[in-house]
């Protein structure tokens, strides 16, 4: 009985990954090289002809936005561990949290708002006289979509960060403050080195994420190029095209690989 009771505790979490990941997994890659009921590229070949722009345009998107998460949570979680002002470190520390718990559509229609031609950016800028009001231009592009990213992972990231910093021996960070180093190359130069494995996986956790986003580029880049997501819920409600649906979600698992598979050979060369 007890050799059969790890097996049945371990069954329903085995269902649900084999019923919600590896059967649609299975069926997308079928479904990606299957042409007219024959097997092929075809599929491939025709995301690679119209979405070309937009697969390159969702890899920059993603690689800044996981770049500016990362400083900014390096950034965070520094001041958290190195601030010398207790009330700006207990104000950070209860405000930088609150975006992880609003949804990406929520984070959408907020952005879309604040960064519109006649948003709240705009409006508080003319208001304070920093900006002509016929200068104003709305952000709904790649920039919107980046501001988005970054200010919804990065609470998320500098969590991670932070709790392995605060976990840091302090003897070699005393020693270098004893010894004149300042804040920022005492940042640099001994507590980001400890905690560049977090923080890789932070960044990891948070591009795929990042890479799986519907809501945001739909609400605030109603324009070309455009996120791979966008593309596949066009080719599925319009066309109903989902050879080349599937070929787009297998082109973005391969992105996504490439970066797991760059974060996996970092650690290999950190623990030999």
């Amino acid at each position: 009985m007890q050799r059969l009771l790890g097996p049945l505790l371990v069954t329903p979490a085995l269902l649900v990954i084999l019923v919600l990941f590896a059967l649609p997994l299975a069926a997308s890659v079928i479904g990606a090289f299957e042409v007219d009921g024959a097997a092929g590229l075809g599929n491939f070949t025709k995301a690679y002809r119209l979405y070309t722009q937009d697969i390159v345009f969702t890899a920059l998107i993603v690689g800044l936005s996981a770049l500016l998460v990362g400083l900014l949570s390096v950034a965070i979680g520094g001041y958290l561990t190195l601030g010398e002002n207790p009330r700006a470190v207990a104000l950070l520390r209860w405000l930088y949290r609150w975006p992880m718990f609003i949804p990406f559509i929520v984070v959408g229609q907020v952005l879309r708002t604040f960064l519109a031609k006649s948003g709240l950016f705009n409006t508080t800028l003319i208001s304070l006289g920093l900006l002509d009001p016929m200068s104003a231009t709305s952000y709904l592009d790649w920039r919107g979509i980046v501001a988005a990213f970054v200010w919804k992972q990065t609470p998320f990231v500098a969590l991670m960060v932070s709790g392995a910093m605060a976990s840091l021996d302090r003897s070699t960070i005393e020693a270098a403050r004893n010894l004149g180093a300042s804040r920022l190359r005492i940042l640099v130069e001994i507590v980001v080195p400890q905690v560049t494995t977090t923080l890789l996986v932070g960044l990891v956790l948070s591009f795929v994420t990042m890479m799986s986003v519907l809501s945001v580029p739909l609400m605030i880049n109603a324009q070309t190029p455009t996120m791979i997501t966008a593309d596949i819920a066009f080719r599925l409600n319009t066309y109903r095209d989902y050879g080349v649906a599937n070929a787009l979600g297998l082109i973005s698992l391969a992105i996504t690989g490439s970066v797991a598979w760059f974060y996996l050979r970092v650690n290999m060369r950190q623990a030999q």
